[in-house]
């Protein structure tokens, strides 16, 4: 697979050679990451590249494409508007995907707004310290209080209008700080319940992999592309 968060060559600036089905001289299905977070970009990279093996290859966004606005009411709904902007963009079908982080005690919040939840140019420390404010001033103290499910939608769009979706869900609880020093967003404070206690950030990438909600989805989706 082409390395995720890389942007140079022919490939980058024009958009890489393949039919409307994302063929390639190789054979393999080739599609364009939506994504412009890079360590979104590579944790998917390895995802894919372990359900799929070389039967998919995933281009790097182009440099070129600007930032697709998330007006979607769903994660599927924005996961949807990513992938058409970067297939409209290159030609090649595309792969995107959204994220939600829906905790109980704050109705659900902040869901589709997760990656957004302290304003629109929030770092992952700025959502994280609203996260836990939130919950501190929702009386949410105990572990039965601070229950959430971390939800990723994952959707390949072709051009001609076909789809394939694919869902991951993780039920977990939110830690009362921040714990380890890996991953991003959210990670530091999420806690799977099929984990061993640890946070998503105290896990090696493997080991998060193996069962995070964005694993899950992506899967999925390797499966439905490779059944198609």
């Amino acid at each position: 697979m082409s390395p995720a968060g890389t942007s140079g060559g022919p490939d980058a600036e024009h958009g890489p050679p393949g039919g409307p089905n994302g063929s390639a001289d190789t054979g393999r299905l080739r599609l364009v990451l939506a994504t412009a977070n890079p360590d979104k970009a590579a944790e998917i990279v390895a995802i894919v590249t372990s359900a799929a093996g070389e039967a998919v290859e995933l281009v790097a966004r182009p440099a070129w494409v600007e930032e697709v606005e998330e007006t979607g009411t769903t994660l599927e709904d924005n996961a949807r508007l990513k992938a058409h902007a970067l297939m409209a963009a290159t030609g090649l079908p595309a792969i995107a995907d959204d994220t939600g982080l829906e905790v109980d005690a704050l109705g659900g919040a902040p869901g589709v707004y997760s990656s957004r939840y302290s304003g629109l140019h929030a770092t992952y420390d700025d959502n994280v310290a609203k996260l836990l404010a939130e919950l501190a001033a929702a009386g949410a103290t105990d572990q039965a209080g601070r229950r959430a499910v971390f939800r990723t939608v994952a959707i390949a769009c072709f051009p001609g209008g076909r789809e394939v979706v694919g869902n991951g869900a993780v039920p977990g609880t939110i830690a009362p700080e921040r714990r380890g020093g890996a991953g991003f967003g959210y990670d530091p404070v999420f806690v799977p319940d099929a984990g061993d206690g640890r946070t998503f950030a105290e896990m090696s990438a493997a080991e998060k992999n193996a069962m995070s909600h964005r694993a899950r989805a992506f899967r999925a989706l390797a499966v439905g592309l490779l059944s198609a």
